[in-house]
């Protein structure tokens, strides 16, 4: 998008730095091609990953300060997965967009999702220092968002984790979590912070206290959890946990679970309806909404292209069907037909999104052929501050998916990042 950085980069370009930026994760994070790196950074204005930034946080703030959406959202949580001593406001915050042509012919973004729940935070700065050692990029070229610089960052995650406590009392909660393929984000993060990794399963509860046991297998009292257990593989999995979510622990939640489901795909719809809708956001109607009410005739109002007739093999291609609370791109379904749609049972439609597909503009120019990024921007929220856009991720692709798992047998494509000019 910054075409002679771009052509710069794709001529001086070498596999033994790409080899370096692997040994780089490696070494600084335990990386073991859990999931796949780009060979290539993308080079991006400044004022573009703003823009993206200033949608994601008006978005979230206009969620947060309409009571009659978050009591709908609230309804929404499935049962007992609603958690006791929600937060005034997420402590994490990602929106992912695509870029598109608009009807000018200009790039412009589009929201993929937005989501209050952890990224990668850890495994992210990582990967933006091993590009810039691997390949030696421009003083100039600078990473981190608002201002701040890596050491900023470093503070104001540990800041927004940690909160007021003793690392020793705060713990970073997951299912299985060295099997994970975001391990390397957990091995990162705990040495960065001081805080302890531990199976969510593992958690001991003593009267109205939640433990751990440290590596020497001590009972540590938690005073904070920063969560990233993701409640659609608890459910999946029907992981029945030693302690209730719902009860009222004497914990402090890092990312409190219910907003997981409050900023979510869920949220999107309603973003529509709002005064003044934001045109970043796609046209997205229920699944319930779409079969049995005006859900079909909105996204007809929208300008969203769908056939006239409606029966069994009617293939609607401008169309996505996405569970509305699974993670990572699990579920999703391209050019669904009637007949699956009306395949879900009734009772379940409720819990399914229809949104208008975007087409991804390839903008960066790669030896394999110009390639589509979704660009998602990170925010940090400590308690009782501002909400802060703090770095990109970016995920190359050429494929239906954008996502890590779904670009494994190709080349300058997977998990990447954003620099942009500093002046």
């Amino acid at each position: 998008m910054i075409p002679e950085l771009r052509a710069r980069f794709n001529q001086q370009f070498s596999q033994g730095g790409y080899a370096t930026v692997t040994r780089l994760l490696q070494q600084r994070c335990g990386w073991a091609g859990e999931y796949r790196v780009a060979e290539t950074p993308i080079f991006i204005p400044l004022a573009m990953l703003n823009e993206m930034a200033a949608h994601g946080a008006n978005l979230a703030q206009s969620l947060i300060k309409n009571p009659v959406y978050l009591e709908r959202a609230r309804r929404a949580i499935p049962a007992g997965y609603c958690v006791a001593g929600e937060s005034a406001h997420p402590n994490f915050l990602t929106a992912d967009f695509a870029l598109i042509r608009n009807l000018s012919g200009d790039l412009a973004p589009r929201l993929v999702e937005i989501q209050a729940f952890p990224s990668v935070y850890g495994f992210q700065a990582v990967l933006c220092s091993a590009y810039c050692g691997a390949f030696d990029l421009e003083d100039r070229l600078r990473t981190y968002l608002s201002g701040l610089n890596e050491g900023q960052y470093w503070s104001l995650l540990t800041k927004t984790v940690v909160g007021s406590h003793d690392p020793e009392n705060v713990v970073l909660t997951e299912i299985d979590p060295w099997q994970q393929k975001t391990r390397p984000d957990f091995e990162v993060t705990a040495r960065q912070l001081g805080i302890a990794v531990v199976d969510i399963r593992d958690l001991e509860a003593i009267e109205d206290k939640l433990h751990y046991r440290d590596a020497d297998g001590r009972l540590v009292p938690i005073h904070r959890i920063y969560n990233r257990a993701i409640a659609d593989e608890l459910m999946a999995r029907a992981i029945r946990l030693p302690f209730d979510l719902t009860r009222p622990w004497d914990v402090e939640w890092a990312g409190h679970p219910n907003w997981y489901f409050q900023i979510s795909k869920f949220s999107i719809p309603w973003l529509r309806l709002l005064p003044g809708a934001n045109p970043v956001v796609p046209p997205a109607v229920f699944l319930s909404d779409f079969i049995e009410g005006g859900g079909r005739l909105e996204l007809i109002k929208a300008g969203v292209e769908l056939p006239v007739d409606a029966g069994p093999t009617t293939v609607y291609s401008n169309l996505l069907l996405k569970p509305l609370f699974s993670f990572a791109g699990k579920g999703i379904r391209f050019d669904p037909t009637q007949g699956q749609l009306e395949a879900i049972p009734r009772a379940q439609r409720a819990e399914f999104l229809l949104q208008q597909r975007m087409r991804f503009e390839p903008t960066i120019e790669t030896p394999c052929g110009p390639t589509q990024a979704e660009i998602r921007i990170l925010y940090l929220w400590p308690d009782g501050e501002s909400l802060t856009p703090a770095l990109s991720l970016v995920r190359l692709g050429r494929g239906k998916m954008m996502g890590v798992d779904h670009n494994r047998n190709q080349q300058w494509v997977g998990a990447s990042a954003a620099f942009f000019p500093a002046d």
